[in-house]
């Protein structure tokens, strides 16, 4: 096994948005130092970081050289070219690496690679153009849903498609382009589970998580869905199979269905710190940021179990249509806290932060960290 990555050593992060910004935080604090490389400038993570490379994810040149100039290479981002995790390797340690980049960035390669470990998906097919799409409609049934293979998270890249749904219609509103036709889950809750893995295939997770979306976006997330013990089990089980099958090394998120007759389906993976884990900085010892450097620099992982019960909610760009939010508001409740991402323009479904709050149980942390979102426009 590779000896560890220690602090003063520098992490370099592909991507530059607000889970690399919270990866920096965890990994300066430690004392590591950080540099990221991103089209964009003055980003989340560059405003953290030591230094703030821009470039496109296809500058090769960029890549190599930026590799070069750290000790190990993560992203916080999937939409990243294999090409550059190839380019990225040949200079540094990249963890996860790139092969699970490149599975779980396309859903129909994710799909399959799930099939093949023998785990529980929607049923799914193929779709490659408009004939096969007529022809793998006929075999899923409707209602189902049409994604692209790639490029889709929050809704984005997909359409419900019913018995009287313009096929041709359909198929143009994705983009013509390569995709996966997959069954419409009748589910009772969406979960996550996120999860870690050591450098010496060690495994650590946090435990069963609610998710509730509004436009399909994360809206809130709960820990500890009240399931049984079974299913808990399951879940958690899953993930482990998942992390030992892909040998990732790092933080993976494993987005879940539970069926209302109780069946847990793998709905989609992030191989990277995830948004309904966001809620883990505040109630664990080693928050999900914490995993992911620990994972990637072969240091021991740390604790997972919650302090309390605590809920998080998104801060979406469309709080701030009447002006500056009321944070003051927000935070009079002292069981809630707040995180900003450090994003100039506020926009419309546009994640701007999120806040977190503890509670007495978990309904009860639900209900303050809405309560608190509320505040932030109140009259």
């Amino acid at each position: 096994m590779s000896p560890p990555i220690l602090p003063g050593a520098t992490i370099g992060i592909l991507g530059s948005g607000q889970l690399g910004r919270m990866l920096a935080q965890a990994a300066r604090r430690m004392g590591y130092r950080v540099e990221t490389l991103s089209p964009g400038t003055d980003t989340p993570t560059g405003q953290i970081a030591e230094r703030e490379l821009v470039a496109d994810y296809d500058d090769l040149d960029a890549i190599a050289a930026f590799a070069r100039d750290v000790d190990v290479v993560t992203f916080e981002f999937e939409n990243v070219a294999s090409a550059a995790t190839e380019v990225a390797a040949r200079h540094a340690p990249v963890r996860p690496r790139g092969e699970v980049l490149h599975i779980t960035q396309n859903r129909l390669r994710e799909k399959r690679a799930l099939a093949a470990a023998g785990l529980p998906t929607a049923p799914f097919e193929a779709v490659d153009d408009r004939q096969g799409l007529a022809v793998a409609v006929s075999r899923i049934g409707t209602p189902c849903i049409l994604k692209t293979a790639g490029f889709g998270y929050d809704g984005k890249g997909q359409v419900r498609l019913d018995a009287d749904t313009d096929l041709e219609w359909a198929w143009r509103s994705i983009g013509d382009g390569p995709a996966v036709l997959e069954g419409l889950v009748d589910f009772e809750a969406e979960l996550s589970v996120v999860a870690a893995r050591g450098l010496d295939g060690g495994l650590v997770d946090f435990g069963l998580i609610e998710n509730r979306h509004a436009n399909h976006i994360l809206d809130v997330s709960i820990a500890d869905m009240p399931v049984g013990e079974a299913q808990t089990d399951r879940a958690r089980e899953i993930a482990a199979t998942i992390m030992e099958q892909l040998d990732v090394v790092g933080v993976l998120c494993v987005e879940l269905f539970l069926t209302r007759g109780g069946e847990l389906l793998v709905n989609e993976l992030a191989p990277r710190p995830h948004n309904s884990g966001h809620l883990t900085i505040e109630a664990c010892p080693s928050s999900q940021f914490d995993q992911q450097l620990r994972a990637v620099c072969g240091l021991p992982l740390g604790e997972t179990t919650r302090k309390a019960p605590v809920a998080m909610a998104n801060l979406l760009g469309d709080l701030w249509e009447g002006g500056e939010p009321d944070w003051a508001a927000a935070l009079a409740d002292p069981a809630v806290n707040l995180h900003l991402y450090g994003k100039a323009a506020a926009r419309p479904g546009r994640k701007m932060g999120h806040l977190t709050a503890f509670g007495d149980h978990r309904d009860d942390a639900m209900r303050r960290v809405v309560a608190a979102r509320s505040a932030l426009k109140a009259e």
